[in-house]
């Protein structure tokens, strides 16, 4: 196979004049360093790293009457993050969904370990959503959030991660038009947009990804 026809070998040939040119500038363990970092990005590890071979519950509940409306949002939230959790958290074991929507349907419940004990689980990821829109004006959308992340041990009831993050906010630097986008596919991708937000505490992520949503197609 002729290299210079092979996108691998342009890679691998771009790779080593970049590694050679640092290693000139900077010395070899510098340059190896940069291009990892150039390659893989600033991976940071997870804050909570506990949910590893666990049974889990994922619930976001609305703290505000006016999310009360609208509980969807809330269950939305809650199926987008399992699913990061089940792409990305090695050996988790995450109750179903639709077993979870159908308890918080049927039950009336103030504590997380109610229904964490109630669906035999370990852990509950549960999120205070204390704020959801997705309008900046009457003609311009831009998703704000609020919330609190816990897990909380359902055996004992004990809290034993907790966050509260700023204000997540997309587009983090700029507003849509409505007459861009409909107003079901901007509330979808804010809903993705939270749960991302949210998920990453349990696993490694790369910190860029947040910004580049600037540029990113709403569809």
């Amino acid at each position: 196979m002729d290299c210079r026809s092979s996108r691998s070998c342009r890679s691998l040939l771009g790779l080593t004049i970049l590694l050679m040119v640092l290693a000139v500038s900077g010395g070899c363990t510098s340059a190896l360093a940069t291009a990892m970092w150039l390659i893989k990005g600033p991976n940071i590890p997870a804050e909570f790293a506990g949910l590893k071979g666990t049974r889990v519950v994922v619930v976001c509940r609305p703290l505000t009457s006016s999310l009360y409306t609208n509980p969807h949002i809330a269950k939305d939230i809650s199926r987008q993050i399992a699913s990061l959790l089940k792409a990305n958290v090695r050996g988790i074991k995450l109750i179903d969904q639709r077993r979870v929507d159908e308890w918080i349907d049927e039950n009336t419940w103030d504590e997380y370990t109610e229904i964490g004990n109630a669906l035999e689980a370990d852990l509950v990821v549960g999120i205070d959503l204390e704020s959801f829109s997705i309008y900046q004006s009457q003609t311009l959308f831009q998703g704000k959030a609020n919330f609190v992340i816990k897990v909380v041990e359902c055996k004992t009831g004990e809290t034993v991660f907790e966050k509260y993050p700023p204000q997540t906010i997309y587009p983090p630097n700029h507003v849509v038009s409505t007459q861009d986008v409909q107003e079901g596919a901007f509330r979808r991708e804010f809903v993705r947009v939270v749960a991302d937000q949210i998920a990453r505490h349990f696993y490694p992520h790369d910190p860029r990804a947040y910004f580049a949503m600037d540029s990113a197609r709403i569809y």
